[in-house]
């Protein structure tokens, strides 16, 4: 379990020249009703007790995923505000150029979030090349073939995930897969994405084949598994339109028995809820009155209520657009679970605890999955949610892969089973709303499984690549406003110009900027 009483867990990064970041050498919580269990250490969170010889290692990987750089302001501006689905919020100059170009386009070479998200993920990709350099290299450690090639599944799937997301975000960029000894082993020219799509594919796959199905909840909670390597790579499959490849591995994650759909939409994102059977790949953050931050993440403060004294709950980064309010279909409790709405004058909101939302707040709407539990706000003598559990991958998300990939390869009732599986546990009995799909026309079904992954996904991190991938990007974005949106160019982010800068020209600028 995780438990609030904590040490501080940081490391500092040795930045270089190149790339600016490679160094030289599901358990329920009872958050509110528990005695401690003992402190964490550097050494040991989030895990105490240790898995084997190489957590020292690996924990400093783990730890990246709750980076500022990663998982924070810039992942949240580059993979929802840039989509339909999401405004910057806040209000209209917080974040400066920054932010408003993520929002509005183009972004420029000199963003200080593209860079951010460049140093983040191959700070991320460094850690996990310096587990597989012990795993390889320290003869001083023991460990029998099991824990390395244990150890060798969680390095691989963080070193995959770093690069899936630098792909997606960037497009060309630098293979580092050893770390390196020397500033110019590091300023390299960057390699095509077919080249980076097939290393993930590469190190996924083994670390589907190397991690356990499994790990001991109480000790271990949020561990890397085989679900979340196959969860991913099925992900990576149908990014590329492999949809034989992404089917069969999301089969595999979906036939494994550690995941379903049983915890209620509404509980997934409450902080009891993370963690349960939906979860495949969480990022675990935690806190205390003592240690309020630093063992948490950013992401639930930066898209928090933006107002005053006890609802000064965040920056309000991150707001529903109109277009995705009217995205819903009737009666679909999704749309309350996903969007907090201000109070009026002649109309007063509630939250999920039945608290009155007050009026006057500079923004409509708020991101509803990130709201915090006010009893844990108030134990803790925090208010900003840093002990918010990041959910990167759920087992929904799984079902609709599959879903997708059944019908590209034509077999309607495959997707259509799979669709219902997901739209039954939104409807939760109520047999009133979001009737059944029966239409087995390829076009129409393909443009009903899109909506549902748009509607449960709806405010997480998925929204704009989907875009992307399904090649409707310009279009969709111009339909919502964004007219500054080219999709000859904007469906990327440019190199940050820093990199470029420090590498003398070897790396090259995207089409376009």
């Amino acid at each position: 379990m995780k438990t609030f009483i904590i040490n501080t867990f940081q490391f500092k990064h040795s930045l270089v020249i190149g790339l600016s970041v490679i160094t030289l050498a599901a358990c329920k919580k009872d958050f509110l009703d528990r005695q401690p269990q003992g402190q964490y250490t550097r050494e040991d969170y989030p895990y105490p007790g240790g898995s084997g010889p190489y957590d020292t290692y690996l924990n400093g990987a783990y730890s990246e995923l709750r980076s500022f750089n990663v998982h924070s302001q810039s992942f949240i501006a580059a993979t929802s505000i840039r989509s339909d689905d999401a405004d910057k919020g806040s209000i209209p100059a917080d974040g400066g150029a920054n932010a408003i170009d993520m929002d509005n386009f183009p972004v420029s070479p000199s963003n200080g979030f593209a860079n951010t998200l460049w140093l983040g993920y191959y700070s991320l990709i460094n850690k996990a090349n310096i587990v597989l350099d012990q795993i390889q290299h320290n003869n001083a450690i023991v460990a029998d073939a099991a824990q390395k090639a244990k150890a060798e599944g969680e390095a691989k799937f963080l070193r995959a995930y770093g690069y899936f997301m630098l792909v997606r975000l960037f497009g060309r960029v630098p293979l580092i897969d050893t770390v390196a000894s020397t500033v110019s082993q590091s300023n390299i020219p960057q390699s095509t994405p077919a080249a980076i799509y097939a290393f993930i594919e590469k190190d996924l796959q083994l670390a589907a084949a190397n991690l356990p199905l499994n790990w001991d909840p109480t000790k271990f909670p949020g561990r890397l598994t085989s679900g979340a390597a196959n969860g991913l790579l099925a992900k990576v499959y149908l990014t590329q339109k492999k949809w034989s490849q992404a089917m069969a591995t999301a089969s595999i994650v979906m036939n494994s028995g550690q995941y379903d759909l049983s915890t209620t939409y509404d509980r997934i994102f409450r902080e009891e809820g993370e963690n349960s059977k939906e979860s495949v790949f969480e990022v675990q953050a935690t806190a205390s009155a003592a240690i309020p931050t630093a063992n948490g993440v950013q992401y639930a403060q930066i898209q928090g209520v933006r107002g005053t004294g006890s609802w000064d709950l965040g920056w309000g980064w991150n707001t529903p657009t109109v277009q995705l309010e009217a995205a819903y279909e009737t009666g679909d409790p999704r749309k309350g679970r996903t969007i907090l709405y201000t109070s009026t004058a002649t109309t007063t909101y509630q939250t999920i605890y039945g608290e009155n939302i007050p009026a006057g707040l500079p923004n409509p709407r708020y991101n509803n999955k990130v709201y915090t539990n006010p009893a844990i706000r108030s134990a803790i003598g925090n208010r900003f949610g840093y002990w918010f559990n990041l959910r990167v991958l759920r087992y929904a998300d799984v079902v609709l892969m599959y879903a997708e990939a059944a019908n590209e390869v034509n077999n309607a009732p495959e997707a259509l089973g799979k669709l219902e599986m997901v739209r039954a546990r939104a409807r939760g009995g109520n047999n009133s709303i979001l009737p059944k799909v029966t239409t087995t026309d390829q076009a129409l079904l393909r443009e009903a499984i899109r909506h549902e992954r748009r509607i449960e996904l709806a405010m997480e991190h998925d929204r704009f690549f989907d875009l992307v991938r399904w090649e409707i990007a310009g279009a969709t974005m111009q339909a919502a406003g964004k007219t500054n949106f080219d999709e000859r160019r904007d469906v990327l982010l440019p190199i940050p110009q820093t990199q470029i800068d420090l590498s003398r020209g070897v790396l090259t600028q995207n089409n376009g900027y």
